[in-house]
């Protein structure tokens, strides 16, 4: 059976690094991105992206927080996690139906939210 990929969207390379291994050792794929640019390209092109996994602070004009809303307008069922050692799950830009990890995560916590969403 093909296991599901998820996009992981990180401009840190290795935050990026260590969510590749977290997502790769829970036994999906991975396909990566270093902004919401980059992320939105792959997911024009790609057709079998379940869930992203994206840090809210990344440089540039679009966060991760304009991602997850450009996602659920343009891609509803793919599932959405969005971490962050800045902001909290109360703040007023997370959408409904999206899984929020602060930072520092735990490979478990990932893991966790990742099969809860790209199922």
């Amino acid at each position: 059976m093909k296991m599901p990929s998820i996009l992981i969207v990180e401009d840190e390379i290795l935050i990026r690094m260590t969510a590749v291994l977290i997502v790769e050792d829970a036994g999906f794929r991975t396909v990566e991105a270093a902004n919401s640019e980059e992320a939105i390209a792959v997911l024009e092109h790609a057709t079998d992206i379940a869930a992203v996994f994206t840090d809210v602070n990344m440089p540039g004009r679009l966060d991760g927080l304009w991602l997850s809303r450009m996602i659920r307008e343009r891609w509803p069922p793919i599932g959405l996690v969005v971490t962050s050692g800045r902001i909290g799950a109360e703040n007023p830009g997370l959408m409904t139906g999206v899984l929020f990890l602060p930072k520092p995560y735990t490979p478990d916590q990932v893991t966790t939210a990742l099969r809860s969403c790209a199922a």
